[in-house]
Order: structure tokens, then C-alpha cells, then sequence
């Protein structure tokens, strides 16, 4: 699967990071926060249980139930 990938800062120097299918429109309870493109149409592995440069666990599943994925705050602090 093919995703782009955005970024926002967060305290401390930090990003969270948020993974939607290539070519798809940010979500809309995301629209309103600083979100800017980060990388775009790279490859997931549809097996892949985590993105741990992006801090992103479960991300198949994550966009399977929400249609994006993203970081969780309790793993903010695991990516720059």
C-alpha cells in the first residue's frame, strides 16, 4: 500500500505523524491542525505491524477502521 505521510511539531522538539493512502485528502477531524507534508507515496507492506519511523503502531489496521493512521501521544517522544 502507498501512503503520504504528515507531520506536526509537538512539545520538546518532537513529531507526531499521520499516514493517509496516497492521493487521499487529509481527514476531516485532522483539517484543523498544522499538518505538513512530510514524504509521499511510500510503501507499506501490507503485513507491517508497525512504522517505527514515524512512531505509527498497527498502521494497516489504523486505516483499515479510520482511513489514516497515526502516532500515538505515548509514543511521541520515540520519533524527531
Amino acid at each position: 500500500m502507498k501512503l503520504d505521510i504528515y507531520r506536526r511539531a509537538e512539545p520538546g522538539g518532537h513529531f507526531s505523524y499521520l499516514a493517509v493512502p496516497a492521493g487521499g485528502a487529509l481527514p476531516e477531524e485532522v483539517t484543523n491542525i498544522d499538518w505538513e507534508n512530510a514524504e509521499r507515496g511510500i510503501e507499506l507492506d501490507d503485513n507491517a505491524d508497525v512504522m517505527p519511523e514515524y512512531a505509527i503502531a498497527q498502521p494497516v489496521e489504523q486505516i483499515t477502521a479510520k482511513g489514516y493512521a497515526i502516532t500515538s501521544v505515548n509514543d511521541i517522544d520515540k520519533n524527531s
